[in-house]
Order: structure tokens, then sequence, then C-alpha cells
């Protein structure tokens, strides 16, 4: 199993200058270059349980190899496998002005694991990638911590990682993450869009909030309004910043469920970066687009406050935000109620979104969409 760590080498010396250079007034170490040895190897037995408790029984080996083994599920005839990268964005920032670690972890593998399920592949492992200025045991054990309990609801190991600790390129306290899922789904049961056909339904399930995308837009807006922050959007008390830090949403389980239903699901979509025009979209054959009723459920306040505060043009919060749908389920009309059930039963709300149509989509990127403006942009500015 890939240690999820640099390891700093340890067997540094002193080394005398040659050719006339005059020798440093202070012995040179890694720990005084940035790079803290002690610290990395506390980090490393700090998350070991964490990694642990997200076995599958297909991981070959354990902590501390040069590379993360994973046999393939038993029983499959002609495996697919499906592969996927994301990051955090810049929700990072927010959260660490605000010491929120554990949650941007699980973020880390939401955006992962919500991409490959929409083929309908099961998440097999997880790896994970940290850049930092300088390692704080804690905060990133917090992370990886998160990391794990990310996987462990989506029924993925966490397979391996790397934290690299690099002075001077990151700020001390600083960071970023990478993540990388790989899942597995029989070829014949692969969902791909290409049996949607039109009439079929359009489900959407509800996001946690804001989820991992616009972030940049979010920041700027409360720059605007600090203190906004810790105030609460009735009629809950629950802070702003909380609501806007909420982790990402898992749909795998749902995804799961879905599938040992023996559903015709015909296609998946994560709503991510660019809302529903643009990702919607990515899971509909050509000849075929979809229809949405804006008005099938209600914003969430938190949008709402978004787009009141920083007087976001309608096209803008459609193209940057998920506006409350975080997944999307296309099926035939005989088994949307089934589906709409099987959602509740995973906790999730869920409605019927819109309907697929023919004809190529409008340059919106969906019809039903309650603007006439080319999408993104808003008004012409400078």
């Amino acid at each position: 199993m890939i240690v999820p760590i640099l390891w700093p080498s340890t067997s540094c010396r002193r080394r005398r200058c040659k050719i006339g250079s005059e020798p440093p007034a202070q012995a040179m170490d890694y720990r005084t270059a940035g790079v803290d040895v002690v610290a990395g190897r506390a980090f490393v037995q700090r998350i070991r349980s964490s990694v642990e408790a997200t076995r599958r029984p297909e991981v070959v080996g354990g902590l501390g190899g040069f590379g993360g083994l994973f046999r393939l599920p038993g029983g499959m005839r002609r495996p697919l496998l499906v592969a996927g990268t994301d990051g955090v964005g810049t929700k990072l920032e927010l959260a660490q002005a605000h010491g929120r670690h554990h949650d941007v972890g699980i973020d880390l593998v939401a955006m992962c694991v919500n991409d490959v399920i929409t083929s309908g592949a099961e998440p097999l492992f997880f790896l994970d990638y940290i850049a930092t200025g300088k390692l704080s045991p804690e905060a990133m054990a917090t992370v990886v911590e998160g990391i794990a309990e990310g996987c462990r609801r989506s029924g993925c190991a966490l397979l391996g990682g790397e934290t690299a600790e690099m002075p001077g390129f990151y700020e001390p306290g600083r960071y970023d993450l990478a993540g990388f899922c790989v899942a597995v789904v029989e070829e014949e049961e692969l969902i791909d869009g290409s049996a949607i056909r039109a009439g079929d339904r359009i489900v959407a399930v509800a996001s946690s909030g804001v989820h991992s995308n616009g972030f940049s837009l979010v920041r700027r807006i409360l720059e605007s309004s600090p203190s906004a922050a810790t105030n609460s959007l009735e009629p809950e008390p629950t802070p702003l910043i909380d609501r806007l830090l909420a982790p990402t949403a898992l749909y795998g389980s749902l995804v799961r469920a879905l599938r040992q239903a023996a559903l015709p699901v015909r296609g998946m979509a994560h709503i991510t970066g660019g809302g529903l025009p643009e990702n919607l979209p990515r899971c509909l054959p050509s000849g075929l687009h979809a229809r949405i009723d804006p008005s099938s459920w209600e914003r969430p306040a938190l949008f709402r406050w978004l787009q009141q505060q920083g007087e976001v043009p309608e096209p803008d919060m459609w193209n940057t935000f998920n506006l409350g749908v975080g997944f999307c389920v296309v099926v035939p009309e005989e088994v949307e109620a089934t589906v709409l059930a099987i959602c509740r039963d995973q906790g999730h709300q869920a409605w019927r979104l819109g309907s697929v149509v023919t004809g190529e989509a409008p340059a919106e990127g969906l019809a039903g969409l309650p603007y006439d403006a080319p999408a993104c942009g808003g008004e012409d500015t400078p």
C-alpha cells in the first residue's frame, strides 16, 4: 500500500563546501529547509486506523508499500474499469480560513465518486494527494479522516496516497487536495446514455448545498459582506458559513440501491461545475435534449441569498451553481415512482425535474430555463 506521506530522506549528512565557497554559518538539514520527517511519521501513525477501516476484501497487503494492490472482484465476465479525478477547488480557501478540515476530505471523495458512478460502476478504491507548505499533523490527519469517512460511506478502499511537504511553494498552513477513484462495471451493464429515449423521465436528487463548485464567486460575495458568515439564514439557525461548507452529498449508495433493484436506469449526471445546463446534457445522446421544469422545486434559501447579496444574474446562477440539484437519473416513465421511492428510502429528497424530448438542445443547453440570454456571462461587461 502506498504510504500516504512523502517520506523525506533521513540519511542527510553534513557536507563540506568545495571550490573556494565559504562553509555555511549553520549546519543545514531537511528540517531547517522546511520538511519535518518526524512530523510526517506522526501523521502516518495517526491516520493508520482510519485508512484500515476502509479496507475491502480485494485489498492485498497493508500500509507502507510503494504501490497499492487490489484484486478485481470475482465473478465478473467483462469488467470495465472507470477512473476519475477531481479536487475541491477554492472551497479549500474558505475551509482553511475557518479551520474546517474534515469535511473537505468528504468533498474530495464525493467529487470523484459521484462522477464515476454515473456509468453504473461500483467504486473500488481511492487515492489522495495532499500538498502543503508545512505539515501540520493534526490538520492533515483530520483531512485524511474525512477522506476515509467518504470512502467508507461510498464502499471503496482508501488504497493509498501522498502527502508532499513543499516549503516555499505553498505558504505554511495552506494545502491543496486531489483525489483519484477507480470503479468497475460489467460491460453489458454499462450506463452510457445510449438507451435513453424521448419521453424518459428525469429525476432530480437534492444537493446538500453548494457542494464544491462556484466558490470563487461565493468567496467574492462573502468579501462584500464579511460579517454575513456568522449570520444565519431563516428559518434555520445554522450559521451561513456552516451551510456553505456543508460537505458534498455522496450518491454512491443510492446508485447501488437502484442497481440492486434491477431498474432500467438509462442515464445519470452529476451536477458539478457549470450547473444543470452543462452537466445534464452530458448523459444524453445526440438528437435528444432535456426539458426541465424550474418550478418543480423551491430554490434553497442559500442560493437565494447568494444571488441577492451578489446581485448575480439569473443565467450565471444556473451556469455556476447546482441550485439544489446534485444528481440526476434518467429512467423510463413506468419506473419513475419506484425510483423516487428508492431515493426517499436512501435519505435523499427527489422529484421529477423534467423529461427527455426529441431535437437538438437549445443554445442554453436545456429547454425550459427561465431566461433567454446566452448561457453564462449575463450582461456584457468590460
